[in-house]
């Protein structure tokens, strides 16, 4: 076991987000995080989260620089550097009276600049951004999405003008580029039929060339719902189906080429498996050893593998590491998860390597909040 630093404190609750995004800056002397003053309900229209620095070289010091209320708990608010000035500019979504904005802020000056749309995820090089309807997904997905306005496309279950949207960073020029009802039509089963399709889950692959999302529906009320993964151009174009076998959930890119996600195939069962975009390749990875699905994603250099666990019969998350090359796995860390944190309001983990892949970041409400946890694992990796 490797021993957790708190980096923020009570009586507040304090968090990141999502496993995808670093909340280290270039200098790894400030985090990125949340602030908001209860833990055990949802947001709701009204509520607000404050945007703040964690000062690493201050005593852990909390700086508050911008608040928003497009947030959830599962991936906050989009909120991360901009990879153009990992130094100094931020992204992260807000709400205006009639939709989803995103805003960079700089961090020493406070000026701001607002683009017209919500980012949900940023290319590698930070010069465009993917976008999704947040008021669908809050709909569809709770937990993900963003209360407080419409979809314009509620009644509709499969729209033609709702989908993925590409927006250029610079100008916020911005245009749709994968429909609901184009990927519904791709490789159409009978079951599509029914409820409400939705987007969820975007990611750029490492060299900006090709983007990550997942397409699910359900088949009918009260079910579970369906999920395919695709990739894409990032103008939507050359779009191919990964894995189609009914349950895919998260993932991460390893190289270019392949993508490393807990999905289903028939005839072997849910495994962590390695796919080769655009190809039916793929081998299943950590047999026997990594038995369950979590929040995985490979360390800056490739060699390691960090993920972790949902809750066990004591209510326990266990933080992982795995090499791949010798099929080594370290559990570097057990939580407890507190009964009363469950559906949309859960504190997972969402484990986050450092910029050098010599700490982990986590959240936890193992101590009765939720807070943000650092842990060292240089002596590990090494």
């Amino acid at each position: 076991m490797v021993l957790e630093r708190a980096v923020t404190r009570g009586p507040r609750h304090h968090f990141f987000g999502y496993y995808d995004k670093c909340p280290w800056d270039i200098s790894e002397r400030y985090m990125l995080a949340l602030e908001v003053d209860f833990m055990e309900r949802p947001p709701g229209p009204e509520d607000y989260v404050t945007v703040g620095l964690i000062d690493l070289t201050n005593k852990n010091k909390w700086e508050p620089i911008g608040r928003t209320n497009a947030w959830n708990w599962q991936q906050g608010t989009m909120l991360q550097w901009l990879p153009t000035a990992p130094d100094r500019l931020i992204i992260y979504n807000k709400r205006e009276k009639d939709g989803f904005i995103s805003v960079i802020q700089d961090i020493h000056t406070g000026k701001t600049r607002t683009l017209p749309l919500p980012i949900y995820a940023l290319s590698r090089d930070g010069k465009s951004a993917l976008s999704l309807n947040f008021a669908r997904l809050a709909q569809t997905r709770p937990g993900y999405g963003y209360s407080g306005l419409p979809d314009p496309w509620e009644d509709d279950p499969c729209p033609e003008e709702d989908g993925i949207y590409w927006m250029d960073l610079a100008t916020g020029k911005h245009r749709l580029i994968i429909s609901l009802r184009q990927i519904a039509e791709i490789r159409h089963h009978p079951s599509m039929d029914g409820d409400k399709h939705w987007f969820n889950h975007l990611l750029f692959s490492p060299d900006d060339k090709r983007f990550i999302f997942l397409h699910r529906w359900r088949p009918q009320e009260g079910a579970h719902w369906r999920t395919r993964m695709f990739t894409a151009n990032p103008d939507g174009s050359d779009i191919y189906c990964v894995s189609d076998h009914e349950m895919v959930s998260h993932f991460d890119w390893y190289n270019p080429k392949q993508i490393l996600a807990w999905a289903r195939r028939y005839g072997i069962g849910d495994r962590y498996f390695l796919f080769t975009d655009r190809t039916d390749h793929f081998e299943v990875l950590g047999e026997g050893i990594l038995t369950c699905d979590g929040h995985c994603s490979y360390s800056p250099d490739g060699r390691w593998i960090l993920t972790d666990t949902y809750p066990d019969s004591e209510n326990m998350r266990t933080l992982i590491l795995y090499r791949p090359s010798d099929r080594y796995r370290v559990d570097i860390g057990r939580f407890f998860s507190p009964e009363k944190l469950k559906g949309e309001i859960r504190c997972d983990l969402h484990p986050r390597w450092s910029r050098d892949g010599r700490k982990v970041c986590i959240d936890s409400a193992h101590e009765g909040g939720r807070q943000v946890y650092v842990l060292d694992v240089s002596e590990i990796v090494q």
